[in-house]
């Protein structure tokens, strides 16, 4: 018996995913580019034209010294972004046993990297604010340390390491700095927080349009300061028209790519400060509520708000339909994102209320 269609799930109630409803021109250009495939530009030239405007449009907004030459490509998400940063440190390093320092509070994709990759990953401690730590860092640097990574809106608790400092370090040593700024790219243009290619030397940076950049899933970003760092991922394509290829996927949908751009020919740069500027409202004003609660709650840098609150009242809000995570340490975790509106937030609190009664 056939059964009926199944429905997308509403984002209605989804308070923990860096994902969000995309923008409905990327949505409409993702069909039409859907089935098209950049991994062989040379035979898919239309899409392959999308993706050079993809790239300098994520260029542009990190700050790239020359946006129009950037190097980089549309990934499947940060995942494989941040695999292809350390794939891409790990070709360019002469030694041998290498490895890569990260603060704790990197994504767990680095963990995935160093398994497939065959280095090391060194996590080191975070300072009391939930950053990195540069002395921790300094101090796990050698000469084997291909990459020394930095987080730019971390998903634990949306917080921006030291990026010059760990720049510094990183140069000091010979190593490469890769900045991953999955999420919170595209809202740090839009503050005073040090995280780009203007910033600091970094080598490589990862941004992701399908979370706050609202192109629909998938549709990541890897940027790098110059050709080189995507030359060292390059392989030989031999029966395709394009005879090489720099990507770690392959056959890739167009979807990501039509999607992108137009989210960011939409939106960049007014219609992103304003969801940014939203979203960060939102965030202060979830913060000052449970607050006045009684929770501890972590101040938030960027638009994620975290708060320890108990398992029984978690579990309730789980049982009442919201979509919540919880941080490693155990905070409940909400991520404003643009399709999280305050009278969503207002229910959620009404909930809680009742839960606490």
């Amino acid at each position: 018996m056939r059964q009926p269609e199944p429905e997308p799930q509403s984002f209605d109630r989804v308070l923990s995913s860096m994902c969000t409803e995309p923008h409905p021109a990327a949505r409409e250009a993702a069909e039409r580019f859907l089935a098209t495939n950049p991994g062989d530009p040379a035979t898919y030239d239309a899409v392959a034209e999308l993706e050079a405007r993809a790239v300098e449009g994520l260029a542009a907004l990190a700050d790239h010294p020359a946006p129009a030459e950037a190097a980089g490509y549309v990934t499947s998400g940060g995942t494989e972004a941040n695999v292809q940063a350390v794939r891409s440190a790990r070709n360019r390093h002469d030694g041998t046993d290498l490895n890569v320092v990260a603060p704790a509070s990197a994504h767990f994709s680095f963990t995935k990297a160093a398994e497939v990759l065959g280095v090391e990953l060194r996590t080191v401690p975070l300072d009391d604010d939930h950053r990195a730590d540069p002395d921790a860092v300094a101090a796990a640097v050698d000469g084997a340390t291909a990459l020394v990574v930095g987080v730019a809106g971390s998903t634990e608790y949306g917080r921006v390491d030291p990026i010059p400092e760990l720049a510094a370090i990183a140069e000091e040593r010979g190593a490469r700095l890769h900045v991953d700024a999955a999420w919170g790219g595209f809202v740090l243009p839009f503050t005073d927080r040090d995280w780009s290619f203007a910033d600091a030397p970094v080598d490589t940076l990862t941004i992701d349009p399908h979370k706050f950049g609202q192109a629909p899933v998938p549709a990541g970003g890897l940027l790098a300061r110059e050709d080189a760092a995507l030359d060292a991922l390059a392989v030989d394509t031999p029966y395709l028209e394009s005879r090489s290829q720099a990507t770690l996927t392959g056959t890739r949908s167009g979807a990501g790519v039509a999607g992108a751009v137009a989210a960011m020919d939409a939106l960049w740069p007014d219609g992103y400060r304003e969801a940014a500027e939203r979203a960060a409202d939102n965030a202060d004003w979830l913060a000052a509520e449970l607050a006045a609660r009684g929770y501890d709650v972590v101040d938030p840098e960027l638009p994620l708000v975290a708060a320890d609150v108990p398992e029984s009242e978690f579990a309730a809000l789980r049982d009442a339909g919201w979509k919540v995570s919880r941080t490693g340490s155990g905070e409940l975790r909400v991520v404003c994102m643009p399709h999280v509106t305050r009278s969503a937030l207002r229910a959620f609190i009404d909930d809680l209320d009742g839960i606490r009664r």
